[in-house]
């Protein structure tokens, strides 16, 4: 009798330790928030206060562990929608942190929840970003964390413009490379830190992109419109040296064919005080031996 009142006990302390835990639960399920840890610098939560707290306020108040201050501290730096409190933001100063939200003179709890702030970091932007390019290889570098390096992935993605989306690229922080782009095509790149899912965050958070780079053959241009640029300024360099040679080729057929037409129209006339100049420059003035070439020069003459 003994033994079947004890189980009895055992079984009524389960069923009530189980419905606590499902109120629990339910407390926590009927409010939702969202929870950013800014490079663990800064803490965001924030909750849909139109749908859970229609036309009323609500306060906000906190709890670190491992803060000297052991005491619950009211909202710094209220989130406002439409007027009415929508989320707080406030300094990280540790690991376990307890927050609350109540109603609006603080004599009533809503909600309540207890977490490990790490789990929900965000981290900043990736610092120093470097592009190395070499053959068909790009490798981005950039700067390592403080702190938390084993957490991050550094994501690289690239597209040219004959891409339809971005391609993507992942590895340990803080270098990752990629393989078989194009020296002839302009791609676009950028970069962002990840938090590894499930072992280092709970929530799938990544850094903002860094701002987006335009590179080709290991030329930074300002935009991918450049390229399209240069290729029509090339074409058109190249065609005016085209026009150019095809003019002055034109221009020497020309100019042989006037010499000949100049000399079949207009014969040369030779002058007649330097008809004798050759006799006395090729033959010492020998009149003797060049009657010959005098007869002929002078018979030239008479039918000219």
């Amino acid at each position: 009798m003994r033994l079947i009142f004890q189980e009895c006990s055992v079984i009524f302390t389960l069923v009530n330790l189980v419905g606590a835990l499902s109120q629990s639960f339910g407390q926590e399920d009927a409010i939702s928030t969202t929870i950013i840890n800014f490079n663990n610098e800064k803490m965001q939560i924030t909750w849909a206060t139109r749908k859970l707290f229609p036309g009323k306020n609500v306060s906000f108040s906190y709890i670190f562990k491992e803060s000297k201050q052991k005491y619950w501290k009211t909202c710094p730096t209220y989130l406002l929608t439409q007027g009415y409190n929508s989320g707080c933001l406030f300094n990280t100063e540790g690991y376990t942190l307890a927050f609350s939200i109540m109603n609006s003179n603080g004599s009533e709890e809503l909600f309540t929840k207890r977490l490990k702030s790490d789990f929900y970091i965000k981290p900043n932007r990736p610092e120093n970003v470097t592009f190395f390019w070499k053959d068909d290889t790009v490798t981005v570098t950039c700067n390592k964390p403080e702190k938390g390096v084993k957490c991050l992935r550094l994501e690289l993605q690239y597209k040219s413009k004959y891409d339809r989306g971005w391609q993507s690229r992942t590895s340990k922080c803080c270098r990752v490379g990629e393989q078989g782009f194009d020296p002839r095509k302009c791609y676009s790149f950028r970069v962002r830190l990840k938090r590894i899912v499930p072992s280092c965050n709970v929530v799938d958070y990544s850094s903002d992109w860094e701002a987006e780079t335009f590179w080709m053959n290991s030329t930074l241009l300002d935009s991918c419109d450049d390229e399209i640029k240069t290729q029509s300024n090339t074409v058109i360099l190249l065609s005016c040296l085209m026009i150019l040679l095809l003019m002055i080729f034109i221009l020497l057929i020309l100019l042989c064919k006037w010499q000949r037409l100049q000399k079949s129209v207009m014969p040369t006339i030779p002058e007649p005080k330097y008809i004798f100049t050759d006799l006395f420059n090729d033959h010492s003035g020998n009149f003797q031996v060049n009657i010959p070439f005098l007869a002929n020069k002078s018979m030239n003459f008479a039918v000219l």
